[in-house]
């Protein structure tokens, strides 16, 4: 999720879990040593909702953990996307680092933290344990991160169990009602939310206080945008022109949204949070947003009929592998820690998280039972075979999260401009250039 879930992605935007098993046992050390092994407590972090797919998953894990470690003490308490983002680098910098935890994958987070020297080397774990044998290159892409902490390349500092991408959830219900078929185009699309508009019904349920919104701008941006494109803006291969056709697109058609209804003026103090429990109960007919909200709303919508479609006419979609799991460098418990690493790679919890709903790596296609489940997980494979995995808009810079936040939500109250908000969002681009020597 950058945000993301998230996501933030949501992973970012959900009332999450925490799971804290009080540190104990030897120091510090790097991914070679067995230090830790012995240790009585394992302190771990995820901020994924328990009845998320990931959640009901990672729950399993500790599940499984705790029979195979009788005895390590478990402990709970609660910990949300948005504390774990905002404090990161002092806490890992501290001696209350937790052993093991959910962070967001990319640049802007879990390669600044490992450019500082926050985060253990895993290569050597991920070799001897088969992690990067269960992960496609694409997917490692988020995993590795060179000494500069720029993704693609480099050592593995994270290990990615699921994967994600942004699709268009859509209450069938509320589409039936209007007489309005799934789009397949961009204007078919936009003629879809016109119907709905000149019936009263604002189409899209938007959360723009936090990641959601900035992930529309960032699809639209998509739907002029190639691979090359991409590698620029998220692996800095050349200098991105803000004012050039994709993201002039993204920015002016996204206001447009906003002045012709399809975005309520109002979703600029929405959570995301609020956004999903909003369309959950069936207050808007369309949500674009994450993944990892499926499992989600498959156990909790019991008034409607929905379905999913990605985001039509676009060949890239924002996306990537789920977010990671990072070993602090100040962990006391490596081992452990690792150990809980494997078990999210094996297939029971691996085939538990595609039958709740979300997007395993290493499951077995044979034991996914649903349909519904079957096509989220067909979709996510064909967008990461054809490389239409386009990250998330808020990796490239530290930062960056926020500053799109801000952006997107002065487009959505009409206090910016596009020009203006494109403005706002290059200057802490190209200042992140600037210091990399780029």
């Amino acid at each position: 999720m950058a945000v993301s879930r998230r996501g933030l992605l949501a992973g970012s935007l959900l009332m999450t879990a925490s799971l804290a098993l009080g540190a104990c046992g030897g120091g510090g050390g790097d991914s070679t040593s067995d230090e830790g092994a012995d240790a009585k407590s394992l302190t771990l972090w995820h901020y994924e909702g328990p009845t998320s797919a990931m959640g009901v998953a990672w729950n399993k894990a500790i599940e499984i953990f705790k029979q195979k470690h009788p005895g390590v003490e478990v402990k709970f308490e609660e910990k949300g996307f948005e504390q774990i983002q905002q404090n990161a680098q002092m806490i890992l910098n501290s001696d209350s680092a937790p052993d093991i935890l959910e962070y967001n994958k990319g640049n802007a987070t879990a390669g600044l933290l490992s450019k500082q020297g926050l985060l253990t080397d895993l290569s050597e774990q991920a070799t001897k344990r088969g992690w990067d044998s269960k992960l496609s290159a694409s997917l490692q892409t988020t995993a590795k991160y060179d000494e500069d902490g720029i993704m693609g390349s480099g050592k593995f500092f994270g290990v990615p169990n699921y994967g994600e991408y942004v699709m268009v959830y859509y209450n069938k219900a509320m589409f039936d009602k209007y007489k309005i078929a799934v789009p397949a185009t961009l204007d078919e699309f936009t003629a879809a939310m016109d119907t709905f508009v000149k019936n009263k019904v604002t189409p899209l349920a938007v959360g723009g206080a936090e990641y959601p919104a900035q992930q529309i701008f960032y699809e639209l941006a998509l739907s002029k945008a190639d691979r090359a494109f991409v590698d620029d803006y998220q692996l800095y291969k050349h200098k991105v022109d803000f004012n050039g056709p994709v993201l002039s697109y993204g920015a002016q058609t996204f206001a447009d949204w906003v002045q012709k209804g399809y975005i309520a003026k109002n979703s600029a103090s929405i959570k995301a949070e609020d956004m999903g429990t909003s369309w959950e109960q069936g207050k808007f007919p369309i949500l674009i947003s994450g993944s990892w909200w499926y499992g989600r709303f498959a156990k909790e919508i019991k008034n409607f009929e929905w379905g999913t479609f990605l985001f039509p006419g676009n060949n890239l979609h924002p996306g990537s592998s789920g977010n990671l799991w990072v070993v602090p460098e100040k962990s006391k418990a490596k081992s452990l820690a690792y150990d809980f690493i494997d078990i999210t790679m094996s297939p029971e919890v691996q085939n538990l998280l595609g039958n709740s709903g979300g997007v395993p790596v290493a499951a077995d296609p044979s034991a996914i039972t649903d349909p519904k489940n079957k096509e989220l997980i067909e979709n996510f494979n064909k967008i990461s075979t054809s490389d239409g995995l386009a990250f998330y808009p808020d990796w490239p810079a530290p930062g960056y999260y926020d500053v799109l936040v801000a952006g997107v939500q002065g487009l959505i109250n009409g206090s910016k401009t596009p020009q203006a908000f494109r403005d706002e969002i290059a200057k802490p681009y190209n200042e992140n250039l600037a210091d990399l020597g780029k």
